[in-house]
Order: structure tokens, then C-alpha cells, then sequence
């Protein structure tokens, strides 16, 4: 691919551009900024459409968010469990390419990818229980695309996943795909291009699917992206054989360049004396986050798409992919407040050229004024996410006598001798899907001769919990903290090594007789990205009741570009008699599209996440 690196969009006439405005419900129908503005009787609704059709009854309120309807609440299993509204939300997203863009800092780019026609892709709104429905338009000339829904379960849904070369060919350019798939779960995601490293070039957009929480709050401030940008293209960066600090940070889409001034401040407004929902999103390619909000703290509701009991930190480490959902009680006097990023772990998980990234967070009433406070750093996090937060919903195991076997034990290893790009192995290959040949055409027909490239493991186990040691490359060079992300499901952090940064490079190889005492088997933390430690190891365990081709990856692009993933090929006898003949019907023209196209550039990578 080649452009430039977006974040993400509220939808248009909710938020107004570079400004989010929480207000306090004036009737039961505004009961927060999720409610929708206009009575419609339709079934469906365009995303350029500002309305939304209407929710059915809900008992969700400020004072009570844990209820939703009649039968579910917080409380609800949604992996076994969720309503079916019988609405659709219809969405188009058409996809360009652009030269001499100039960007939200004043810096000209040499090509970006836009999604309707700007940086920032809008926003997914839904309803718990509803299905989504999105046709992508493909009119950019050089590059393919597929377009994964980051963290939705996608159950009897799998040919919709969006990684190209594994559930489906790229969509050519000139073409188009419909993308459905049923709102199982509720909270905070996003969506981004699969092809190689597209979405590094501003193919991205967030996924608000409204539901219950843990926690009651008044006003709900909507998505909060906060993304790393560069101003050469991905494919120069990927080509580099580097990982560049970050020209910019950008909020909402939104950025002050830090030497010029040019671009502007993304504001937004707390009404005092109320508790407001944020939705804090990292879809960087590579920059983790440290983020902090001067005078205030976070309180914690869900991690990914799973709601937590409420946890109250003074800040957060937020990872490439990860997604947090906070309450901030706007308490403080009436005023201006730097809502601050930092970087920390001695760069080894992200730098920026722009020393202090930062947004305003500005008191209803208060004067648009730069605030004062500049507030201090946050204790470093050395590139370690949280893992003590509680589910709501509970989980209990039996790991306490997990054995490492080379058929439950990942090794990821960095190769610096693989090529014009570095290489990551997982379980001793990097991943090469084809394009022309995704793994569920090979399950469709029941060819069961998958390329070893493919880096397929197969699972044939119905509704148990398989365990999964990842061990980072302790005996190789120099070892990176990776985000590790998994399609078609949550997992549970049964454990990780001792906490160390990254910098010390202290070296842990599992031990059962060590290190058994370490891992959770009563409801541990469960989420979509976690952290592997540098040097270090991680046990996550899933349950087997998804049958799907899913990929789990490095979500650093310059990574997974390089190879770092597996394909869990879950239960393939179920999931070729759950295929629908519409999809699969589907699945085969948009192949034949793409087969007879004829690609402007070749594929240098693994396909899945550095697009030229």
C-alpha cells in the first residue's frame, strides 16, 4: 500500500471535527450520546446518514448501566448468550488513494489511502444483538485490500473475518465486498485493512457497539482513537528494514505538528459534575501508549471488548490493538486539562519525533484556553499491560499442571537474515499466505494438502480449553515486547515471566516447577491483544467453540509483515458445514476478481499486513 496512517472518525453531526461535546440527557430518548437523534421506521441506515434507527426498549440508564433488556445485562455470557434485534446497520466505505495530501499537521504526504474520502474512517454504531452489514469499495488503482473486524467474534461468520489469503482473496481494485456479520458482543472496537500494511496508511475506523457496563456514568464521549503517524509510506518504512519513531500522534485524526504549530489541538469537552465514558482505541502500526490525564483519574470498565469490575488507575498502558473503556468523574475546578501520552520501556515499544503528544480535555464553561498544568510523567509501564483486571463475567481452569509440549508451546524467533525485511518465525516458519489461494478455499473443496506457509495448526477439539505457551525468543539476539493478537476469539492470560523491562533483556524460559505456581485458574484476565514480554513468556487459553480459520499475530505491522503468526484452523468438518452457499458463492467471485487481476506491485511480505 502506500499513504498515509489515519485514525479514526466519530460520525459525522454526533461530534463535531476536532471537537467532542458530552451533554446531559434533556429527555428519556437522549439519554446519552449513544441514543439516537431521529425516530426513523427503517430497517436500515447509510453511514453517511447522521440518524440511527432506533433502539428498541432498553432499561439501560445513568444511574442503572448494567441492565439492557429483557434478559441480558451485564452479567450475560455473550459467548453463549446475546439478543438478535432484527436490525441491520448498513454502512459504505470506499477506499481511495491520493497524492500530495497534505495532513492534519500541514505535512504534504506522497499518497495516503482515504476511507470516504478522509483520514479518519467513520465510525461503525451498533446496537447489541445487531447485525452490521458493510459494502467495501475498492477504487484505489495500485493495491487489493480486506478489511478485518478487529475483536468481533464473527460466529458462523468466519468467511467475513477479512484476513486476506486466509478467509478470502484481496478485493481488486474496481471491485467491491459486502462484510456481515452479527453484533454478539458489546463495547469498543476497530476496523483496519489485512492487506500487508494498508491500514498504516489510513485505513482504519472505530466500532462502538452500545450495551451494558459495569459501571453507571451519564455521558458517553464515544470513541477515542490515538494512533502513530508517519509522513513516508508504509511500504518505504517496511522497505527501510526499520522501525522509525513516529513523525506524529494523532487524536481523533487530529495533531499540532511539534515544531511548526500547523494542524490544531483535538478538543474535549467534560460537563462538571458528571461521569463521562471514554472509549480509549490504540490502532497505531507500531507505537504503544502511555496516556495520562492531568488532575484526573481513570476508572477502568472494560479491557477490549470485555467488560471488568471497575478498576480506578492513575494511568495506562495501551498496546497496538488494545482498547480500554474508562469513566472520568469531571470533578476538578472548571478548566483546561493536557490529556498526555508518553513513552516508556527505553523505546522498545515505540518513540515519537513529536516529544509530547497531547490533547485538551476542556470543562463546559471553562475558557478556550491552552491549559497550564503540564502534570508529570507516569510510572514507566516497561511495555507490560495489566493483567489483574476481573471479568465480569467468569472464567475458571485448570492450569495448574500445564506441561510445555512442542504441541502446545509457540516459540517465536527473529531472523535478521530473511531478506529486504526481517523475518519473525512462530513455531519455526513465518507465515506467507497466497492471495490467489486462502485457506478456506482449501477448506471449501476438502483439499486437505494447506502449504506449510499457511503456518496452520489445527484444531479438532469441540468446546475445550486449549492452552498456548508463546515464548519470546529467549535465546535469540535481542528480543522485542509484542502485542499478540487472536481473531475469532477472547483469551484468557493464564500467566506471563516476572515482570522485567524490556531493556534488561533478562531471559525466562518456562518451567513448570517454577512456574505453575504463577498461572491463574480462577477467572483470569481475558481480552483480544495482550503483551508478550521481551525475553519473557505468555500462557493463553481459548475455548474451542468457534469453528473458523483465526489468525493469532504480532499486531506491530512491521512484524506480522515480517511473518510473526499462526492459523488456528478450528474444528475444519464444522466449519465447512456451517458455510452458507450465499457466502461461499460470494467467496468465489470475489476470488475470480481478484485472480484475474493484475497487481501493479508485488507482494514482498507476508501478505497480512504491510501493503506496497
Amino acid at each position: 500500500m502506500k499513504f498515509s496512517f489515519g485514525a479514526l472518525a466519530m460520525l459525522a453531526g454526533i461530534f463535531a471535527p476536532g471537537n467532542v461535546m458530552g451533554a446531559p440527557p434533556k429527555t428519556p430518548q437522549q439519554r446519552d450520546l449513544l441514543q439516537l437523534l431521529e425516530t426513523r421506521d427503517v430497517d436500515q441506515v447509510e453511514s453517511r446518514d447522521v440518524s440511527l434507527v432506533k433502539r428498541a426498549p432498553t432499561c439501560n440508564t445513568p444511574t442503572n448501566r448494567a441492565c439492557w433488556s429483557t434478559g441480558f445485562n451485564i452479567n450475560t455470557d455473550f459467548e453463549v448468550n446475546w439478543p438478535t434485534t432484527g436490525v441491520t446497520r448498513t454502512y459504505t466505505l470506499t477506499l481511495t488513494e491520493v497524492n500530495n495530501w497534505t495532513g492534519p499537521d500541514g505535512v504534504v504526504k506522497r499518497k495516503v489511502m482515504l476511507v470516504n474520502n478522509n483520514i479518519v474512517g467513520p465510525t461503525i454504531f451498533a446496537d447489541w444483538g445487531d447485525f452490521i452489514q458493510v459494502t467495501v469499495i475498492n477504487n484505489m488503482v495500485s493495491n487489493g485490500t480486506s478489511i478485518h473486524w478487529h475483536g468481533m467474534h464473527m460466529r458462523n461468520t468466519n468467511l467475513h473475518d477479512g484476513a486476506n489469503g486466509v478467509t478470502e482473496c484481496p478485493v481488486p481494485p474496481g471491485k467491491s465486498k459486502i462484510y456481515r456479520f452479527h453484533a454478539t458482543q458489546h463495547g469498543t472496537s476497530w476496523y483496519h485493512s489485512h492487506f500487508s500494511a494498508q491500514y498504516g496508511n489510513g485505513i482504519v475506523g472505530s466500532i462502538q457497539i452500545n450495551g451494558p457496563a459495569s459501571l453507571p456514568y451519564d455521558i458517553d464521549l464515544g470513541v477515542f482513537p490515538i494512533s502513530d503517524y508517519y509522513y513516508a509510506t508504509a511500504d518505504e518504512i517496511v522497505e527501510s528494514g526499520g522501525a522509525p519513531p513516529s513523525d506524529n500522534v494523532l487524536f481523533n485524526g487530529t495533531a499540532k505538528h511539534p515544531v511548526t504549530g500547523a494542524g490544531k489541538w483535538y478538543n474535549v469537552t467534560l460537563t462538571p459534575g458528571k461521569r463521562h465514558r471514554l472509549r480509549l482505541i490504540n490502532p497505531s502500526v507500531e507505537n504503544h501508549f502511555q496516556v495520562s490525564l492531568v488532575g484526573h483519574k481513570f476508572t477502568i470498565i472494560a479491557s477490549d471488548l470485555v467488560p471488568v469490575q471497575a478498576q480506578t488507575v492513575d494511568d495506562l498502558f495501551l498496546g497496538v490493538g488494545q482498547r480500554y473503556d474508562v469513566t472520568i468523574d469531571a470533578n476538578q475546578s472548571v478548566g483546561n486539562y493536557w490529556f498526555n501520552v508518553t513513552f516508556g520501556g527505553q523505546g522498545f515499544c515505540g518513540t515519537s519525533r513529536n516529544p509530547k503528544p497531547a490533547s485538551i480535555f476542556r470543562y463546559l464553561g471553562a475558557p478556550a484556553t491552552l491549559p497550564t498544568n503540564p502534570g508529570t510523567a507516569p510510572t514507566d509501564h516497561q511495555c507490560l499491560d495489566l493483567i489483574n483486571l476481573t471479568p465480569v463475567v467468569s472464567r475458571t481452569i485448570t492450569p495448574a499442571t500445564f506441561n510445555p509440549t512442542p504441541g502446545n508451546t509457540l516459540p517465536v524467533v527473529f531472523d535478521p537474515t530473511g531478506g529486504p525485511i526481517f523475518i519473525w518465525k512462530v513455531n519455526g516458519s513465518a507465515i506467507n499466505v497466497n492471495w490467489n489461494k486462502p485457506v478456506l478455499e482449501y477448506v471449501i473443496t476438502g483439499n486437505t494438502s494447506y502449504p506449510p506457509a499457511d503456518n496452520l495448526i489445527h484444531i479438532n477439539q469441540t468446546n475445550q480449553w486449549v492452552y498456548w505457551l508463546i515464548e519470546n525468543d529467549p535465546d535469540g539476539i535481542f528480543s522485542l515486547p509484542h502485542p499478540i493478537h487472536l481473531h475469532g476469539h477472547d483469551f484468557l492470560i493464564v500467566g506471563r515471566s516476572p515482570d522485567q523491562p524490556p531493556g534488561n533483556q533478562v531471559r525466562y524460559k518456562f518451567n513448570p516447577a517454577v512456574d505453575n505456581g504463577r498461572l491463574i485458574s480462577n477467572n483470569p484476565g481475558r481480552r483480544d491483544v495482550a503483551m508478550l514480554p521481551a525475553r519473557g513468556w505468555m500462557l493463553i487459553a481459548f475455548k474451542t467453540d468457534n469453528p473458523g480459520a483465526w489468525l493469532m499475530h504480532c499486531h506491530i505491522a512491521w512484524h506480522v509483515s515480517g511473518g510473526l503468526s499462526v492459523d488456528f484452523l478450528e474444528r475444519v468438518t464444522d466449519l465447512r458445514n456451517g458455510l452458507t452457499t450465499q457466502d461461499k458463492n460470494e467467496f468465489n467471485q470475489n476470488c475470480n476478481d481478484w485472480r484475474a487481476h493484475t497487481p501493479l506491485y508485488p507482494k514482498i511480505d507476508s501478505g497480512l499486513r504491510m501493503a506496497m
